[in-house]
């Protein structure tokens, strides 16, 4: 994310943004006696968070600093196919509503903490729960190494390189690190508000400038690129459709059970809350990606030819010239910047959190030390937090592959999950041998498709291919292996919205 901006501005915005975010946190923890003494505490802000805390937290945990960075350099290179990028974020919201009203009431009945609660408490089987641990912290390691990497791309091109990828990547870092460990969830929560706010000013100011540069008429835009580049205009062929479909699959069905997300949803005051935050987010598609994918069009009037490695700068690209019109769009895209940073951390710092709560309460607190205090769960889930932070880092230093490459990879294993949730929250038959069964076959066709390097077939992704497995395996094993008649009477009881389970 190559820019022209002046080093010493971007650093001042910088110091400016990390300031207000230690002062969010150090307000957060201020005079919270339980934050650092409860999981709920810490980890869920107290199971209080209001629909404009909600509303911009779910928006964070949707979307990032990379959904600029990352989407709009696509948006180049595939042209109008890319369009597909709002409808499969609009798909996300449909798939929270199958599940998420439901959960939250059981949750808020049963006191869950983290995603896996539920699982445990709805399978009783060991197995299913583990594995269910092992691909939720598959997808979050992944999930968090792409936003390190966002880190120190837009670090370093917001200061024209005067602060160096490594050195923003740990400065950025070490202040996640510190107002998250000061104020937990509801630091988490303040800073996406702020961070949620900027960004989306920033995406307009950026499409207003990229509009300007073109003479304000996309439509003449748009028939130039018809001319020089007519397959980026092109109706897309059958292959491009079924890739389309199998994404909206992969994304639809794996960020809505992003343990982060899921961890927002036991977080919410209400159940009315809730929905009202859901009825919400269903506007941001085509406010945030659905304006990126035009900013990303725009970049190919604007930069023609622009090979893959020179495609990935396309934002700082256009944010030099947008710069260039005047000083208030000078200092427009220099906050702008900054605001993509943040937003970057933003989304890292839920990531981190859900990682260490996995870490804290299911597997130090319920298999290592099920008679640990939960000032002790917390505090071995903030320090093991630092030490997967180091690991990251080191592997960070020197990126393995672009950020759309990194952005797909996690939805593989994680979106294997899902049969559990959406399925198992209806479903009193569902039993958990064919879970498990179905959810390790899956994951495994899944991977091995990735890490062979056929990530789709026939234009469906491997992650797709392994979940329609995972399905069919869940579904005609809890016929075959159903569970007896008592324990689906537990089981209706259990997921009941009005009876408490025994």
């Amino acid at each position: 994310m190559s820019l022209t901006f002046s080093g010493t501005d971007g650093i001042i915005i910088l110091v400016v943004y990390a300031l207000i975010m230690l002062l969010i946190g150090y307000w957060s923890g201020r005079g919270e006696k339980d934050l650092h003494n409860s999981l709920s505490g810490y980890y869920l802000a107290g199971k209080n968070l209001g629909i404009i805390a909600l509303f911009f937290t779910l928006y964070a945990t949707q979307y990032s600093g990379n959904t600029v960075v990352g989407y709009a350099p696509t948006a180049y290179r595939t042209g109008f196919s890319w369009l597909q990028s709002v409808p499969f974020m609009t798909i996300i919201i449909g798939v929270y509503l199958l599940f998420a009203p439901r959960l939250y009431v059981i949750s808020k009945r049963e006191n869950f903490v983290t995603p896996t609660d539920w699982i445990d408490y709805r399978f009783r089987s060991k197995a299913v729960t583990l594995l269910s641990i092992f691909l939720m912290l598959w997808g979050l390691g992944n999930y968090l190494l792409e936003q390190l990497v966002a880190i120190g791309q837009a670090v370093s091109g917001l200061t024209g390189g005067t602060i160096p990828y490594q050195i923003a990547v740990v400065a950025f870092v070490f202040v996640m690190l510190t107002y998250e460990w000061l104020g937990g969830m509801k630091a988490v929560a303040f800073t996406d508000v702020m961070q949620g706010i900027v960004l989306m000013a920033g995406i307009i100011t950026l499409l207003a400038g990229s509009l300007y540069l073109v003479g304000g008429d996309f439509v003449s835009t748009t028939k130039m690129i018809a001319e020089t580049e007519p397959a980026k205009v092109g109706v897309p062929d059958m292959m491009t459709l079924i890739n389309w479909f199998s994404m909206f699959l992969l994304i639809g069905f794996g960020a809505a059970i992003y343990p982060h997300a899921v961890q927002r949803i036991y977080s919410a005051e209400s159940e009315r809350t809730l929905k009202r935050s859901f009825a919400r987010m269903a506007w941001m598609p085509p406010i945030t990606t659905g304006l990126v994918f035009i900013v990303g069009i725009i970049g190919i009037a604007l930069f023609p030819g622009l090979d893959r490695d020179g495609s990935e700068q396309l934002i700082g690209m256009i944010a030099n010239e947008v710069a260039a019109i005047n000083g208030l769009y000078y200092w427009l895209m220099v906050l702008f910047f900054g605001g993509i940073v943040a937003a970057i951390v933003s989304t890292a710092d839920s990531v981190l959190l859900s990682f260490s709560s996995l870490i804290s309460n299911d597997i130090y607190g319920k298999l290592i030390n099920n008679q640990a205090s939960e000032r002790k769960k917390v505090l071995v889930g903030k320090i093991v937090g630092i030490i997967v932070i180091v690991v990251l880092l080191w592997i960070a230093w020197y990126p393995p592959a672009t950020l759309y490459e990194i952005f797909v990879l996690k939805f593989e294993l994680l979106v294997q999950v899902a049969p559990a949730f959406i399925l198992g929250i209806y479903w009193k038959r569902m039993s958990a041998m064919p879970v498990f069964w179905g959810m390790l076959i899956g994951a495994l066709v899944a991977g091995l498709m990735t890490f062979t390097g056929h990530k789709t077939f026939m234009g469906v992704h491997g992650g797709v291919i392994g979940l329609a497995i995972n399905f069919f395996i869940a579904v005609i094993g809890s016929y075959i292996v159903p569970p007896t008649a008592a324990k689906q009477k537990k089981v209706e009881n259990m997921t009941s919205l009005h009876v408490k389970s025994s």
